[in-house]
């Protein structure tokens, strides 16, 4: 069951393990093979069937769904199999608790930040960052956030490599990376590519919080609805996109996305290293200090 923002259980066809119509699609099997490390269930996020949708949940409500390493593989692994799942004809991608997704975790990487010899972990990050939003971006079906509360961070691209885009009102929106050192940069060219270079400007340079309604206002945002109906909103968008063809949806994405928008994977690759870059700096290393300490940095 996913639970909505208030803790309540949204309606739910669930079918059990041992009926025939039941299938995991590989999500439980395992993560790829090249991270032997990690146990096969997933642990940091929730998948959930509700044809003609399937529904990815960000599982980390103490951490407002902070991102780690681990995150992102498990989400590779619930795109692939929501790819294969005939039946589901678009993911809707939501957060568990109060939050949608806080970005990065920086508790995963504080120690490393600043670190110039770390070059090659902060790249492999990137890397797969990066992977995830090319995987959203190629994906054959609608991809609709629906979005429970604030965003941030990478939560931010997140929600622009999304085909469409739901928010509860009270939802907020931000991009604080430069005020801890960071930089924004894997949001840039997909933000860019939706809302426009002077909006993505003003988020990026000044790190303010908008809520729902400006975010609606810019386009980063399509409909704004109470908490309680987001996600069942997003199903009713999952139903209206099961009408078309699915031939048709998946050439107007390829459309959208690779033609339109042709620039975008160059753009992306330079982001990546974009963002790998700038943890290596000082700046970075007492950003994310300050940050975790809750104190102002003292920048150089």
């Amino acid at each position: 069951m996913v639970n909505g923002t208030d803790g309540e259980h949204l309606p739910s066809d669930e079918l059990p393990d041992d009926d025939p119509r039941f299938e995991d699609h590989g999500l439980l099997a395992g993560i790829p093979e090249d991270e032997d490390e990690l146990p096969g269930v997933p642990t940091e996020i929730r998948l959930r069937r509700d044809d003609p949708s399937g529904t990815i949940v960000l599982d980390r409500p103490a951490r407002r769904n902070a991102l780690t390493r681990r995150t992102l593989t498990e989400l590779e692994t619930a795109f692939d199999d929501l790819h294969r799942a005939g039946p589901v004809r678009a993911v809707i991608l939501t957060g568990a608790g109060s939050a949608f997704c806080a970005g990065t975790d920086l508790r995963e990487i504080r120690s490393q930040v600043g670190d110039d010899e770390q070059r090659h972990l902060w790249k492999e990050d990137a890397d797969r960052m990066r992977q995830l939003l090319q995987t959203m971006l190629r994906f054959p079906k609608p991809i609709i956030a629906a979005v429970n509360g604030p965003v941030r961070g990478f939560g931010i691209a997140l929600l622009a490599a999304c085909d469409i885009v739901v928010a509860s009102e009270r939802a907020d929106f931000a991009l604080p990376e430069a005020r801890i050192g960071l930089v924004a940069a894997q949001a840039a060219p997909l933000l860019s590519f939706r809302i426009g270079a002077g909006a993505t400007s003003y988020l990026m340079l000044t790190g303010r919080t908008i809520d729902a309604q400006r975010a609606r206002e810019i386009g980063l945002v399509h409909e704004t609805l109470r908490d309680d109906l987001v996600w069942a909103r997003a199903q009713e968008l999952a139903k209206e996109c099961a009408r078309g063809a699915r031939e048709s949806i998946q050439l107007a994405k390829r459309l959208i996305n690779e033609t339109i928008g042709e620039t975008l994977e160059l753009h992306d690759a330079v982001a990546a290293a974009y963002t790998a870059t700038a943890r290596t700096t000082e700046s970075a290393a007492e950003g994310v200090r300050a940050f975790l300490e809750r104190r102002p940095p003292r920048w150089s």
